[in-house]
C-alpha cells in the first residue's frame, strides 16, 4: 500500500505529529521505514521474528511498525501502562528478542530483567516529554542501543516478499479466566479490517484523520493509520486522547474524520464550551458505541451530523455495520456483513440457537480465508476452546430483531471494558489478592456514571481472618501492582464470595448487587 502511494503521489502529505508538526509525505515515510527495516535486519531481525513496540504515541511507533512489516517481521504492541509481570508477559509470550521503547519505559525493565527469557536488545527512542527525568538504565544482560542506529540502514527496499497469510501483528486482548492473550493477526486481516473502515466512513484521499488513541490498540492502527494509508489520506497523530483539547484539535488539525471510543463522547461534552466547538470540518465520526442520547447533543454543540458505528473484535474484524443511509433503530449495533460472515446466537451453556429476540452468545464463522485472526499466540488450548464446534465463540451476548438488526446486551465472559480499555478481571483479582490482608477477591464491572455505557471496576474483597485493612490501603496496593486503568474504582468488603456447587464465584450475583451503601468509591474520596 505504501509503495502504491509512492508510485502515485510521493509528495502527498501523510503523517503529521499534532497540528503544529510538518507532515511527512508518503515518499518520506517510505524512505524512513526502508532505513529502519534494513536497520532491524542488520541487528538480526528476520522474517517471522517478533519485535516488541513499547512506546507512547509517536511517529517512531508507526515507522517501526511499517519497517517490521517490510521485513515480514511481526510487531507486538505493548501497552505503555504495563508494569511488572504484565510487561513481562507479552515479551515472553512472543519470545521477542528485540524491543523498541523510550528511556522512561526502559527503566521498567530493570525489575523484571531476570524474568525476560528471550529479550536481548532494547532500542531507545528519545521522548522529549519524559526522558529528561530518566537515564538509560544499566542492565545485566540486555543491550541498549539508540533508535538512531536503526535509521542508519539503507534507504532501499528490503527485498523480502510478504504474503497475505503471513502474520503481521500481535495485539494483546484481555484474559477472562487467565492472563491476557496475544491475538495473532495475518496481513490479510489487517488489510480487511482497514477496508471495512474505509467503506463505513466513505474515506477519500482528501480526508484528514485525527487520532489520539494509543497505537498499541487496533483502533489507531487498523481503523485510522492503515485506512488512511490505503486511501492516500492524511493522519494527524496526538500523544494521547484529551477531552479538554478535543474541540481545539479538531479545529486546528483540519480533521474531517475521527473516531471516538466508549464514554469519550460523554467526556468531551462535559467540558466547558470553547471558541473552537463549532469551528471544525469534521463530516463523520466513527463512534463505537454510539450513545443515542448523546448524538443529538454532540451534533448541536459541534455541528457534526454524521456518525457511523460497527461491532467487532480484534480477533474477528467488524462483523456488524450500518448500511449507508439506513435508519438504524436506537441501540442497534448494525446488520450482519453476510457477504463475509456467518453468525449464530447460541445459549452459552447448551450451544443451541436462541429464539429471535432473546440474548445469546455471538458465534461467527468467516466465509473467506484470512479475514479473522489466526490464533492466540502460544496458547493452543485457548485457540481450540474459542473455536470449538468450528465456530468462533466471542463471549459477547447479543439479540437479533425480526429485521436483522443486532443489539449488544452484555458480556458473557468476565472481561470488563473501561474507557476504551479491555480489562481482565482475572488479572485485577490477582493484583488485589496479593495484598497480605486479602483472602479472596472477585472483580466485576458495574455500570459507569457517564452516558456511553461501559464499566467501572469493582473489587469485592474478603479479608483474612484476624486481618484488617481499609479501602485506601487496598487501592494504594493495587496502584503499585496494576496498570492505572485496571485499578478498581469501587471496593466493597464482604464476608464471603457467593459460589456455585462447584465452588465457582457467582459473579452475576455480585454484578446485580452492584454499588451499595457500604461500597467505597475512589472518586468520591478524592
Amino acid at each position: 500500500m505504501l509503495a502504491n502511494q509512492v508510485k502515485n503521489d510521493p509528495d502527498r502529505p501523510y503523517l503529521q505529529w499534532e497540528h503544529t508538526g510538518t507532515p511527512q509525505s508518503f515518499g518520506e515515510v517510505d524512505e524512513i521505514t526502508n532505513r529502519v527495516a534494513n536497520g532491524f535486519a542488520t541487528n538480526g531481525v528476520a522474517k517471522g521474528d517478533f519485535v516488541g513496540l513499547l512506546m507512547p504515541n509517536c511517529v517512531e511507533f508507526i515507522h517501526s511498525w511499517f519497517a517490521l512489516t517490510k521485513l515480514g517481521a511481526v510487531e507486538v504492541g505493548i501497552s505503555d501502562a504495563y508494569i511488572g509481570s504484565f510487561l513481562a508477559h507479552p515479551l515472553n509470550l512472543s519470545k521477542a528478542k528485540v524491543l523498541v521503547t523510550t528511556t522512561q519505559l526502559a527503566n521498567r525493565l530493570v525489575e523484571i530483567e531476570g524474568d525476560l527469557g528471550y529479550l536481548e536488545k532494547v532500542f531507545i527512542v528519545p521522548d522529549p516529554q519524559t526522558d529528561a527525568d530518566f537515564e538509560v538504565p544499566s542492565f545485566k544482560k540486555l543491550q541498549t542501543l539508540p533508535y538512531a542506529e536503526l535509521m542508519e540502514g539503507a534507504p532501499t527496499p528490503t527485498g523480502v516478499e510478504v504474503f497475505p497469510t503471513d502474520p503481521a501483528a500481535v495485539l494483546m486482548t484481555s484474559g477472562t479466566t487467565g492472563v491476557s492473550k496475544g491475538v495473532l493477526m495475518p496481513s490479510s486481516q489487517f488489510y480487511f479490517f482497514a477496508e471495512e473502515d474505509i467503506q463505513l466512513m466513505r474515506l477519500t484521499k482528501d480526508d484528514v484523520f485525527m487520532t489520539g488513541f494509543p497505537l498499541f490498540h487496533g483502533n489507531a492502527q487498523f481503523l485510522t493509520v492503515y485506512p488512511a494509508l490505503i486511501m492516500g489520506a492524511k493522519v494527524v497523530l496526538y500523544r494521547k486522547f484529551s477531552a479538554s483539547e478535543w474541540a481545539k484539535r479538531a479545529h486546528l488539525s483540519g480533521a474531517t474524520v475521527t473516531n471516538l471510543l466508549g464514554a469519550t463522547m460523554s467526556f468531551i461534552l462535559s467540558q466547558p464550551p470553547t471558541e473552537h466547538d463549532s469551528a471544525n470540518n469534521i463530516r463523520t465520526i466513527y463512534a463505537a458505541p454510539l450513545p443515542p442520547e448523546l448524538a443529538s447533543e454532540f451534533s448541536e454543540r459541534f455541528g457534526i451530523g454524521d456518525y457511523v458505528d460497527g461491532f467487532g473484535q480484534t480477533e474477528i474484524s467488524n462483523i456488524f455495520m450500518t448500511p449507508y443511509g439506513a435508519k438504524r433503530p436506537p441501540g442497534a449495533s448494525g446488520v450482519l456483513l453476510d457477504q463475509w460472515f456467518e453468525a449464530r446466537l447460541a445459549d452459552p451453556d447448551t450451544g443451541e440457537d436462541v429464539p429471535e429476540g432473546e440474548t445469546g452468545e455471538l458465534l461467527i464463522r468467516p466465509k473467506a480465508p484470512g479475514i479473522i485472526s489466526a490464533e492466540y499466540l502460544g496458547m493452543p488450548e485457548k485457540t481450540v476452546e474459542t473455536w470449538r464446534d468450528l465456530w468462533f465463540h466471542t463471549g459477547d451476548g447479543l439479540r437479533r430483531d425480526a429485521d436483522g438488526w443486532y443489539y449488544f446486551a452484555d458480556r458473557v465472559k468476565d472481561a470488563l471494558r473501561r474507557r476504551g480499555e479491555n480489562i481482565s478481571s482475572f488479572e485485577v483479582e490477582s493484583g488485589v489478592r496479593s495484598h497480605p490482608a486479602v483472602a479472596d477477591c472477585a472483580v466485576v464491572g458495574v455500570r459507569a456514571d457517564e452516558a456511553g455505557g461501559e464499566d467501572e471496576v469493582m473489587a469485592c474483597v474478603v479479608l483474612k481472618e484476624g486481618e484488617t485493612a481499609d479501602p485506601e490501603d487496598i487501592c494504594a496496593w493495587a496502584e503499585k501492582q496494576l496498570p492505572g486503568f485496571m485499578v478498581p474504582r469501587y471496593i466493597d468488603f464482604i464476608d464471603e464470595l457467593p459460589q456455585t456447587a462447584t465452588e465457582k464465584v457467582r459473579k452475576k450475583v455480585l454484578r446485580e448487587r452492584g454499588v451499595t451503601e457500604t461500597t467505597w468509591d475512589r472518586q468520591g474520596s478524592a
